[in-house]
């Protein structure tokens, strides 16, 4: 299916329009859905955990439509909701652990048990290492690697300053490096 265009401004009008909100929420879907949910997905891993959060999203964005601030992009926005849900699955997760960051391994026996990645052995370790970093690192990291957002977008949709989140991206970028190092065979 091809990702149909449309400006973020008639998109937000769409939502907030009770008449048009079913096309609206389809064509927000087409345009963010499978973005989203992949940066959902490289939070949290686990496949159920990504579409529980991308449901949460989806409520959020159409709950909150009045409330969106158009002094920001829609993208960033919408990114917020996305983070903020991923980390409420971690969270979630934390019953059994001390902290979000120690999921670490527990992600990555869910990375590894996974039957629908048919990942490449150099793959894997690097998404192994992502997942030995600390959430906010881990975060930082997948925002400007995979999504290649500036550091100013970064911080408006984290709200991090911009200097924090280039120490943790490049801290980030050094523990994948040493881990890569490390366990190759």
């Amino acid at each position: 299916m091809a990702k149909i265009e449309v400006d973020n401004d008639a998109l937000v009008a769409m939502l907030k329009d009770s008449a048009l909100r079913d096309k609206g929420f389809a064509l927000f879907m087409s345009k963010y859905g499978r973005t989203i949910y992949w940066h959902i997905r490289r939070i949290v891993v686990d496949h159920e955990d990504a579409e529980d959060a991308m449901q949460e999203t989806a409520i959020n964005v159409l709950n909150n439509i009045d409330s969106f601030n158009e002094n920001s992009a829609l993208s960033t926005w919408v990114y917020r909701i996305a983070t903020n849900e991923a980390l409420r699955v971690l969270r979630r997760c934390t019953h059994i652990f001390q902290s979000v960051d120690t999921l670490g391994e527990t992600l990555v026996e869910k990375l590894e048990s996974e039957s629908d990645l048919d990942a490449k052995a150099v793959e894997m370790l690097f998404q192994k290492a992502l997942l030995q970093l600390p959430t906010q690192q881990r975060i930082a990291f997948n925002m400007r690697y995979y999504d290649e957002l500036s550091y100013e977008e970064i911080s408006r949709i984290t709200g991090k300053n911009v200097s924090t989140l280039k120490t943790n991206y490049h801290i980030a970028q050094n523990k994948i490096k040493q881990y890569i190092k490390e366990n190759s065979i």
